[in-house]
């Protein structure tokens, strides 16, 4: 612990900071300080509720001969983003919340971690913070909201979305807009936010069995305050990150994401969690998985539960019981044993929402790898989001320049049965920030084009979309990728079963094309998303601001 950091006369300018913000000198000195970034914020359903959360954290640690030491981290609501042009901050925003945990936690010198976060991209900073301070961590999830209840039918925030493009008057919408979302906590589909909350029990930064513990369950309160003792032991105990983020551990959450059909953004942090760590994982590992596991989870949009129905379903420990026979079983785990011994006090509940390997949901992985001309590095699709009528489809192109413009086609009626929409220019240099599509993707669904039409884009999607939309194309068309010289018209076939996306266009075309085509200037001057844009790497490689080699040391 650095505990020489805060004892001898060299240190009394410290201390005395310390002292003034009302600690004790035993405390300064003999104890171990835990850094408590806190994501609350106000304005979101999904961390307005995380001061209660705090402190119950903070009562752990002192209980356990800690110093809690609170800090505040940025905290969004991408939803309040949905269908501006601001939405591009959120992947942005990734970093951001992992450089501000690094920057206080550096300046403090604090001997651990316990992180408290709920939302997308919040979280998965937070966890990418853990691992480039290395360490010891853990994180609080501000668990699942409840789904609302509207008209006799249980329903989320992506039925709000649905019902306003489906021509929803003000009224009924305002209607909804009462119900639709009941309590605090993530919203309660298999989007980002519930996604990373449950991946942070395989990446061993969550304890097991709390991830996704509602939030109106006061349980929730009961088991943060044992992660805020669980805190200090892995203080005490210096258990690093990098000791229990082993290779084997990213590739258990590739198999539990492949299971669950986890959103695809969960693709992008999982690769710069390897790049951060220095660790060789690639899109390779994830096609490889997909070949084997198969969705075994029924919540939303891949099935008609909610994340609640999913956490007294068994939650994350009983998706890797019903793993078990393909994970890397002796890989440790966040208490220090193997995930065998954490396992075998693990009682497999096959249930409506969760199902066994043996008697898979689908007959499809939760992400697919897709692969061709027009995706030489990769793109993403979640199979389980498709519907039969649409895992192939051979069209003509119908080209975008952005969201909006794509948006605009579609309200407008240009979009018919049978056209694969390609929009562009919205990656992660092209946003900058690889915008998610939602506008586009909600506006296909209300209209009810989404059993009818393709899209595909070097941008992002929500975890609440489905559809046939494929993302992540790379390289991006900022980089001069395939999709950049993509005209109205072309053929493209997508073949979502077999993971095949082709440009029906010959390679002299496309060569022929390529010297036509120029690089357009980067749409941000300044700001954090210019810099983004400069920094980042590919999507295929996590999208993060880590313009170091991949084996690089701090």
């Amino acid at each position: 612990m650095g505990k020489e950091f805060w004892n001898g006369a060299e240190a009394a300018h410290r201390r005395v900071m310390m002292k003034a913000a009302g600690y004790s000198d035993l405390d300064i000195r003999k104890k171990p300080h835990i850094g408590v970034p806190n994501s609350y914020m106000a304005g979101s359903p999904g961390s307005a509720h995380l001061r209660q959360i705090a402190e119950a954290v903070k009562e752990g640690i002192w209980a356990a001969g800690g110093v809690p030491v609170e800090f505040g981290i940025p905290a969004t609501c991408g939803n309040v983003a949905n269908g501006a042009e601001e939405l591009k901050f959120e992947q942005v925003g990734r970093d951001i919340v992992a450089m501000s945990i690094e920057f206080v936690s550096k300046v403090h010198n604090f001997d651990g971690l316990a992180m408290i976060a709920s939302c997308d991209n919040i979280i998965a900073g937070c966890y990418l913070a853990a691992m480039r301070l290395d360490i010891p961590s853990t994180l609080i999830t501000g668990g699942s909201m409840q789904p609302g209840q509207h008209c006799g039918k249980t329903v989320v925030e992506a039925d709000l979305d649905a019902a306003r493009f489906s021509g929803a008057s003000e009224e009924e919408l305002m209607e909804m807009e009462d119900n639709v979302c009941p309590s605090f906590g993530a919203c309660p589909s298999m989007g980002t936010a519930n996604t990373m909350q449950m991946l942070g029990e395989v990446l061993n930064l969550v304890l097991p069995g709390t991830s996704t513990i509602p939030a109106t369950d006061n349980a929730k309160l009961r088991k943060a305050r044992e992660a805020g003792m669980y805190a200090v032991e892995l203080a005490k105990k210096k258990r690093k990150p990098s000791e229990i983020i082993t290779k084997e551990v990213l590739l258990n959450s590739i198999m539990f994401d492949m299971a669950v059909a986890g959103s695809t953004n969960a693709v992008l942090h999982l690769l710069s969690y390897a790049y951060e760590l220095g660790i060789k994982i690639t899109l390779e590992d994830f096609e490889r998985y997909a070949k084997d596991i198969k969705c075994i989870n029924a919540v939303v949009p891949s099935g008609p539960y909610t994340v609640v129905d999913f956490h007294y379903a068994g939650g994350v420990p009983n998706v890797m019981k019903m793993l078990e026979s393909k994970l890397y079983t002796d890989a440790p785990s966040i208490y220090g044993c193997t995930w065998k011994e954490v396992l075998s006090k693990v009682k497999a509940q096959e249930n409506k929402v969760i199902q066994s390997l043996e008697k898979p949901l689908f007959d499809q992985p939760g992400l697919k790898i897709m692969r061709g001309n027009l995706s030489p590095n990769g793109a993403i699709v979640r199979p389980t989001a498709v519907y039969e009528e649409v895992m192939y489809l051979k069209g003509k192109a119908k080209v975008f320049e952005n969201d909006r413009e794509a948006f605009n086609a579609i309200q407008r009626g240009d979009i018919v049965p049978g056209d694969i929409m390609v929009i562009r220019y919205e990656g992660c240099k092209g946003a900058p920030g690889m915008k998610e599509l939602m506008l586009s993707i909600d506006a296909l669904i209300g209209k009810g084009l989404h059993k009818s039409v393709g899209l595909i884009s070097d941008a992002r999607f929500s975890g609440f979309n489905f559809g046939a939309i494929v993302g992540h194309v790379s390289p991006e068309a900022y980089d001069g990728g395939n999709i950049a010289l993509v005209q109205n018209g072309d053929e493209i076939i997508m073949d979502i079963r077999n993971g095949e996306l082709t440009l029906n266009v010959s390679d002299e075309e496309l060569a022929e094309r390529r010297k036509a085509w120029v690089c357009p200037p980067l749409k941000e001057e300044k700001g954090c998303l210019n810099i983004y844009a400069k920094m980042c790497r590919p999507a295929e490689e996590g999208g993060a601001m880590q313009p170091w080699p991949l084996d690089a040391r701090y």
